[in-house]
């Protein structure tokens, strides 16, 4: 077992480096969902990226299957439903920076429902991140081009409470190692997604047929990189760290997505969607930093 670091000393270069990699990844798998989403239907994509993911976490699914039906409703919650919401998200979105931007308002959310199911404590700094956080995303929304992906944008905002569901419910949760919970989530997550496209999409096989390499490769780095790379990290360093210790950083993931949206892929960016960009990512980190004040001072307690 990893002993953790002291929760105070400065990072290594190594946990600096393995924080920088999943920005990257993570970042550059938003871009990547958009790119796919725009040949392939939404749902398929989501199901053609937990098919890869799956066949590499099998071996991590094996039991024991602790708090059985609260571990039902994170991975139906955190797999199906939020995954399916993120790719509709940047389906009906025509810019991946707005729809990067409102999903990390799983944060706040966070807060709000762990305050209003678990009598959890939400403090002064935590509630004004909340609302500017809030706020940036409805100012960001109604610049006169963001606002065409109104659509997108409201549907990531439901993907990310989705997301904040299934953190409260894990928090209640015995611990369960990340990659099986990745495999659960794919095993769900894939015949539910199959399932939902066979029965509200069509031209599937058309697509397939359209998709070159970029697209195959978009779908590899969610399944693969993003997925299984990625979590990796996220679980060696909470091994050596507190999560509220490395949490904030991670927000600098939609930097990555704007500056690839914008370079590559087209995006627009108004003075008025970078300032909505910059109040809601902002807000976002008032709140976990917030947030991590909270645990450390319960944990001294």
């Amino acid at each position: 077992m990893i002993t953790p670091d002291k929760p105070h000393s400065p990072l290594s270069l190594i946990e600096i480096g393995a924080i920088v990699a999943i920005v990257v990844i993570w970042g550059v798998n938003n871009a990547a969902a958009k790119v796919a989403t725009e040949v392939l239907p939404p749902l398929m994509t989501g199901a053609l990226r937990f098919a890869i993911a799956a066949a590499c976490l099998i071996p991590f699914v094996r039991p024991p299957f602790p708090n059985w039906k609260s571990l039902l409703l994170i991975v139906c919650i955190g797999g199906p439903l939020h995954y399916g919401l993120v790719y509709l998200a940047f389906w009906l979105a025509h810019d991946v920076s707005p729809v990067s931007v409102a999903t990390q308002l799983w944060v706040p959310f966070t807060a709000l429902f762990a305050f209003l199911l678990l009598g959890e404590r939400l403090s002064r700094f935590a509630l004004i991140g909340m609302g500017v956080a809030f706020l940036g995303v409805a100012w960001m929304t109604l610049d006169a081009h963001a606002i065409e992906d109104w659509k997108g944008i409201t549907v990531g905002v439901a993907a990310a409470s989705a997301w904040a569901i299934t953190t409260v419910i894990a928090r209640r949760t015995t611990s369960i190692p990340p990659l099986k919970m990745q495999g659960l989530l794919s095993l769900v997550a894939l015949p539910t997604l199959a399932f939902g496209s066979a029965m509200f999409e069509r031209g599937q096989w058309e697509a397939i047929q359209k998709a070159d390499a970029l697209i195959w490769a978009c779908l590899i780095w969610a399944g693969l990189v993003s997925s299984v790379l990625a979590t990796t990290l996220v679980f060696w360093l909470v091994q050596k760290r507190e999560a509220g210790r490395v949490t904030p950083y991670l927000l600098a993931t939609p930097v990555v997505s704007i500056l690839i949206g914008w370079s590559l892929l087209d995006d627009v960016l108004t003075p008025q969607i970078l300032t909505g960009a910059a109040m809601t990512l902002g807000g976002v980190a008032v709140v976990a930093l917030a947030e991590r004040g909270l645990r450390a001072g319960a944990a001294k307690a």
